[in-house]
C-alpha cells in the first residue's frame, strides 16, 4: 500500500554553529557549539509528518558521500518510506550551513549538491507513489522543473498539493495554479508578490493584498506563516488568522517545516482546513522549543496535549 503523504524535495546535512550573536562582516567569533543534524526542507517535512503519525514517503536524492547513507538512516528512523530516495554518486549530498544566535534566530547558506541534480527524469520510480497520494508536499530546494513535474502528476491524480515556496524564488503561474495551498512566510510572500520587505511586521491588510496577487495568478489559497504571530489564510472568499501558541523559543530552524508536515497529516486524516491550520500552529510552536531541524519535530502526543491545554480540556 502506498503512503497517503508524499514529500518530494531536498535532503541536507545541517552543519549548525551556535553563537551568542551573529558576526559582523570580517569579524571572527567563538562559537558555543557545533552539531551535524539531518535537514533539508523536504526531509524536515517528511520527518515532521511521520513523527505525527502520518504514512509518509520521501522522494529525493542524496550524494555519493558519507552524508548520503547517514541522511537515509536518520530519516528512516522517523518511519518514513525511503523506497524513492536515490543516489547520485557523482556529487555530494546537500549541505546547509546554519548559524543560530542566542535569541533562536538563524542565518542559512545552502549548497544544493545532489538536490540540484535531481532532475525530472529521476522522478520516474516515484510516479506511482505520487499518483496514489492523498497529500503531496513540495518545496523549492530541487530544480523547478522537477517541482513542476511532481505537481502536475499530483494534481492530475486528484491529490491535495501543498506548495512551500522556499527558499524564495520566481514561481511560474502554472505551478501556482496547480497548488491547492501555497504556504509562504512573510519574506517569501513579498518575493512572490514583487512587494518590498517591511522593517517590522507586515499589517494584515497588506498581507491580504499580497496574497491576493497569488490568487490572481492561479493559487487555490494562500496560508502565510507569520512566526510568533501565527498564520493567516487568504482565499477568494475569506481571510482569517490563527494565533501562535506561546512558547519559549530556543531555535526557529524548520518551524515552518513542522507546520507544513502537520498540516499534511491533518488534511490526510480528513480534518477541515481550519482544524489542520490549528494543528500546524501547535506543531510549529513545539518545534521551536528545542534545537535542530528534524530532531526538533514533535511527536503526536505532544501536539495533542498542547491542543487540549489550549482549549482547557
Amino acid at each position: 500500500m502506498t503512503p497517503k503523504i508524499v514529500v518530494a524535495g531536498s535532503l541536507n546535512a545541517d552543519l549548525v554553529v551556535r553563537v551568542e550573536r551573529f558576526p559582523a562582516s570580517g569579524e571572527t567569533l567563538r562559537g558555543r557549539r557545533f552539531d551535524v543534524l539531518a535537514g533539508g526542507k523536504g526531509g524536515n517535512q517528511a520527518a515532521a509528518a511521520a513523527r505525527l503519525g502520518g504514512e509518509v514517503a520521501m522522494v529525493a536524492q542524496v550524494g555519493g558521500d558519507a552524508y548520503g547513507p547517514w541522511l537515509r538512516r536518520s530519516l528512516e528512523a522517523t518511519g518514513v518510506d525511503l523506497t524513492c530516495v536515490s543516489t547520485d554518486e557523482g556529487v555530494s549530498s546537500g549541505v546547509a550551513l546554519i548559524t543560530t544566535d542566542a535569541r533562536g534566530q538563524n542565518t542559512i547558506v545552502v549548497v544544493a549538491g545532489a538536490n540540484g541534480t535531481f532532475t525530472p527524469d529521476r522522478l520516474a520510480p516515484a510516479l506511482t507513489y505520487i499518483r496514489h497520494a492523498s497529500v503531496v508536499l513540495l518545496q523549492l530546494e530541487v530544480p523547478m522543473a522537477t517541482v513542476e513535474r511532481a505537481a502536475a502528476e499530483a494534481r492530475a491524480a486528484g491529490a491535495t498539493l501543498l506548495l512551500d515556496p522556499a527558499p524564495a524564488a520566481d514561481v511560474p503561474d502554472q505551478l501556482l495554479s496547480l497548488a491547492s495551498l501555497v504556504t509562504p512566510n512573510e519574506s517569501e510572500l513579498a518575493a512572490l508578490a514583487s512587494a518590498p520587505m517591511h522593517d517590522g511586521p507586515v499589517p494584515d491588510d497588506e498581507i491580504d493584498r499580497r496574497a491576493q496577487r497569488l490568487l490572481s495568478r492561479g493559487a487555490g489559497a494562500v496560508l502565510v506563516k507569520l512566526g510568533a504571530r501565527g498564520a493567516r489564510l487568504v482565499t477568494p472568499s475569506r481571510c482569517a488568522t490563527w494565533s501562535a501558541f506561546a512558547v519559549d523559543v530556543v531555535d526557529t530552524t524548520a518551524a515552518g517545516d513542522a507546520f507544513n508536515g502537520a498540516l499534511a497529516v491533518a488534511l490526510a486524516e480528513g480534518a477541515t482546513l481550519d482544524d489542520a491550520i490549528r494543528f500546524g500552529c501547535a506543531a510549529g510552536a513545539l518545534s521551536v522549543t528545542r534545537p535542530g531541524a528534524q530532531p526538533s519535530m514533535p511527536a503526536r502526543g505532544e501536539v495533542d496535549r498542547l491542543l487540549r491545554q489550549d482549549t482547557g480540556e
